[in-house]
């Protein structure tokens, strides 16, 4: 048997030659254009990085879950179902790391090429299929980022920070208050400092303050 050929200098292996598969892309030869055929697609798969707003997004690599019904239509590929996807941020009141998961609908028309759908329609408005498949992360990931919340919370009715010592509320007790300097003495406090909460505060005998009747 002979034996195998070592490959010539500066010859790409096949593996080299062939593109790197996308994991977001289906292959729709399966389904044909046959109206009302249908095709049920569950995967599970690696977010992007780049899928968040400020506050709040899906971590890189983190598992997104898709149960998808692929539909055959006159002018294309109607998919339609399910999305699962893990969140993190904070909260935009008290700053508290936020974990969650995010259930979105989705059904969007990718459009055959010549049809009168993509005929009709400009570049941003309806997805198109490309030769015998559907890319579904531009899809995706405009789900997600549209349903983000701009001003994430913990709870619903997080109470936020104290203004005057930055601790979160919800774990401070309900009588929690500072003495509140008074607004006469507040140069010399800031010029001297105050060691004790009450050095400058309003106090008998000062001026302005109500002084105890004499006997």
């Amino acid at each position: 048997m002979p034996a195998a050929q070592p490959p010539r200098p500066g010859a790409a292996s096949p593996d080299a030659r062939r593109p790197a598969a996308n994991p977001w892309s289906v292959d729709l030869r399966e389904l044909g254009r046959r109206a009302g055929s249908m095709q049920e697609l569950e995967r599970t798969l690696p977010a992007p990085a780049d899928w968040r707003v400020e506050l709040i997004g899906v971590p890189e690599g983190a598992e997104v879950r898709l149960r998808l019904r692929l539909e055959s239509a006159m002018e294309g590929v109607l998919v339609s179902g399910e999305v699962d996807v893990p969140v993190t941020g904070s909260c935009a009141r008290c700053l508290e790391p936020i974990e969650d998961t995010l259930e979105l609908d989705v059904q969007e028309l990718f459009a055959y090429a010549g049809s009168t759908t993509e005929a009709t329609s400009e570049e941003d408005e309806v997805r198109r299929v490309e030769g015998d498949h559907i890319d579904l992360e531009p899809m995706v990931r405009d789900l997600v980022v549209l349903g983000l919340p701009l001003a994430p919370t913990c709870t619903e009715d997080c109470a936020g920070l104290c203004v005057d010592c930055g601790q979160r509320l919800d774990d401070l007790p309900a009588d929690h208050t500072h003495e509140q300097l008074d607004p006469r003495w507040a140069g010399l406090a800031r010029r001297f400092g105050a060691s004790q909460p009450d050095r400058f505060a309003s106090a008998p005998g000062t001026p302005g303050a109500d002084n105890p009747e004499e006997n």
